[in-house]
């Protein structure tokens, strides 16, 4: 699969997910074959105001590419700036995230508010475009309120203005992640425009990627939330392989997972971040619900570590 000028190897993404695909998580998910990753959501003005810890979230290792950078706001200057930034750091990609439904970030008129005005939409996307060499993607849902779908208007002012592909979310922003995603969305939005189209949500297994294909024409499928303490669903779904990880190799995963948090963010960092990813891990695991109490008052690379042992080995 092309973007713009960016050949990738397959059409299995891994989506943007604000305090999950940092670099060691990223690196974890190519490793299992995603064509393509994408950076945590990160806001074009903190970077324009030299934010370190902003400018810290699109540090890409060389192992992850090629690697795109999420960008939000609502001023389309800010936002070209940031994305030049962000070029020059090696992003592969730029995309503009038109998706996000929390409060903290739809009340400043950014993420998915940004659907109600498709103006706005062109002049962030024209300006963003235009500004960088690398490609330009967007990432948006169905609409805002319910029963009210914006989608392919949203989708055919991004390509008019220079947009090399979208990724379509089948909910409305009111419904958070609540109920089924609608795949209709995405085929209205694939007859709607000639650019490349990312279906996302709910894909989770190898079956759900090739019905939401199937269902609706997209050219590929981002892999969210199913992917959090599973990166090994990229391996399984490009493969058509639906053997599951061993708890040995699970573990062995975890322990790659945390020595990558070490060594891109030292060890105090690590520990307090990999609380988090272990409780993503253990799902399914039995026994898991009297674990997290455990899991989340780890304070040491030693203590995660026999944590894991105890708990996938023995």
């Amino acid at each position: 699969m092309k973007i713009g000028n960016v050949q990738l190897e397959n059409n299995v993404f891994l989506a943007p997910l604000a305090g999950v695909t940092d670099s060691a998580y990223r690196l974890m998910c190519k490793e299992y074959g995603a064509g393509l990753v994408y950076s945590e959501m990160i806001s074009s003005k903190g970077a324009c105001y030299d934010s370190a810890k902003t400018l810290e979230l699109a540090d890409i290792k060389p192992g992850e590419h090629p690697c795109a950078i999420q960008i939000f706001g609502s001023e389309p200057d800010i936002m070209a700036r940031s994305a030049v930034m962000f070029e020059k750091m090696g992003a592969a990609m730029i995309d503009i995230n038109m998706g996000c439904p929390m409060r903290k970030i739809t009340s400043n008129r950014e993420g998915s508010y940004l659907m109600l005005d498709t103006d706005l939409v062109g002049r962030i996307v024209y300006s963003v475009a235009n500004a960088v060499k690398i490609p330009v993607t967007v990432k948006m849902r169905r609409g805002y309120n319910i029963g009210e779908e914006l989608a392919v208007d949203v989708a055919l002012a991004c390509e008019q203005n220079g947009a090399q592909a979208v990724t379509v979310h089948g909910r409305f922003r009111e419904q958070y992640y609540e109920g089924l995603s609608d795949r209709g969305i995405i085929a209205k939005v694939k007859k709607a425009v000639k650019i490349p189209v990312i279906g996302n949500g709910d894909v989770d297994s190898y079956e759900s990627a090739c019905s939401m294909m199937e269902e609706t024409g997209c050219d590929g499928v981002m892999i969210g939330r199913s992917s959090m303490g599973d990166p090994h669903i990229f391996h399984r779904i490009i493969n058509g392989d639906n053997t599951q990880l061993s708890l040995v190799e699970k573990a062995q995963d975890i322990h790659r997972h945390l020595a990558y948090c070490v060594e891109f963010k030292g060890e105090q960092v690590a520990v307090r971040e990999m609380r988090k990813n272990l409780l993503w891990y253990i799902k399914g695991i039995r026994g898991a619900a009297s674990l997290r109490n455990q899991l989340s008052r780890v304070s040491s690379i030693r203590e995660i570590e026999e944590a894991v042992d105890s708990i996938f080995t023995n």
